[in-house]
């Protein structure tokens, strides 16, 4: 049998190439389980392994896709049988294993979590790991004390994958959400998905000398790192909580110190989705069910197909993608 995929190879020169390519199933790596897939998204370490930066890829020829949903075909494991729908997100699936950017993938069954029956395999990834994220987000803000009457909560990098379901799941759980973007035509769109407040973010990513600034933050969920990670500390109120989701900005924060740490008591979280357990998964993605409006969720989505996503990548890289990009792996 053979199926269909986004094949990122490297030549002996060092040059990186995508292309939609038919591989035969003897390609597909071990696992447990083989999995119809549907579909899956562009997430910006998509974009950095369609490219070749970032280190993320081990070996090559790749298949990237950092997430997916669809059907199981066949499975070695008794907890998963054909026809069952399935979600995979994590697991450095699209980075060092096989992943989503192909109608087939093959991957270990303790790396899988039921489809929740309320989602289509579409709306699955139209929330997909940045939704997961999200959600793990305001569940360690929460569990740090944050609720609606402590006041504004900021995303940065609202328009992305991440912001766009923070705003949206933020809004609809009672806060009051300030959305930092550094697009203008995207102040109603978020202003759609539940924003208060939209803040440009020059405003947030200008290098500030003082220790300590005006509190304005009861909480903050930052997917952007960099010096408007190092501001957005800086204006917390007390007591208050960043969960970080994202280093696009990179890693280093240029003015960092503890100074909001110690005189304000501001938490700083660190949110990674890849390495989490069952339970985990299972209590986020029914969180995500009850607590996500779906009506919001159309408004985020664009869909596109295999053959789009080199295109793709280089515009996630540059900041230009809105919302969440959904592939159609079949399509």
């Amino acid at each position: 049998m053979t199926f269909t995929a986004l094949l990122v190879e490297k030549d002996d020169d060092g040059t990186v190439s995508a292309a939609v390519r038919e591989l035969d199933d003897s390609r597909l790596p071990e696992g447990d389980v083989t999995v119809a897939v549907e579909y899956s998204t562009l997430n910006y370490k998509d974009g950095l392994c369609i490219n070749g930066k970032g280190g993320l890829v081990r070996t090559y020829p790749h298949v990237p896709g950092v997430d997916f949903a669809g059907t199981v075909e066949a499975s070695q494991d008794p907890r998963y049988r054909p026809g069952d729908r399935v979600v995979l997100t994590g697991w450095r699936v699209g980075e060092i294993w096989w992943g989503g950017y192909a109608t087939r993938a093959r991957v270990k069954a303790d790396w899988l979590t039921p489809l929740p029956g309320a989602l289509s395999t579409r709306q699955a990834m139209a929330i997909g790991t940045a939704g997961l994220t999200s959600m793990l987000a305001v569940m360690a803000l929460e569990k740090a004390g944050l609720s609606p009457p402590k006041g504004e909560v900021l995303v940065t990098g609202a328009a992305g994958g991440v912001g766009s379901v923070a705003v949206a799941l933020l809004a609809r759980l009672g806060y009051a959400v300030a959305a930092v973007t550094g697009r203008p035509e995207a102040a109603d769109y978020l202003r759609d998905l539940g924003a208060t407040t939209i803040v440009a973010r020059s405003e947030l990513s200008e290098a500030s000398g003082r220790p300590l600034e005006s509190e304005r933050w009861a909480g903050a969920i930052d997917a952007v790192g960099g010096e408007m990670l190092a501001r957005v500390l800086k204006q917390m109120k007390y007591d208050g909580a960043v969960a970080a989701v994202g280093l696009a900005a990179g890693a280093a924060v240029p003015s960092f110190t503890v100074i909001p740490f110690l005189l304000r008591g501001v938490s700083l979280i660190g949110i990674d989705s890849v390495m989490r357990s069952y339970d985990q998964r299972v209590d986020a993605w029914n969180r995500i069910v009850a607590d996500l409006p779906m009506e919001k969720l159309e408004a985020m989505v664009e869909e596109h197909r295999l053959s789009d996503l080199p295109e793709l990548a280089n515009r996630i890289l540059a900041g230009q993608v809105k919302g969440r990009a959904v592939i159609d792996v079949r399509a």
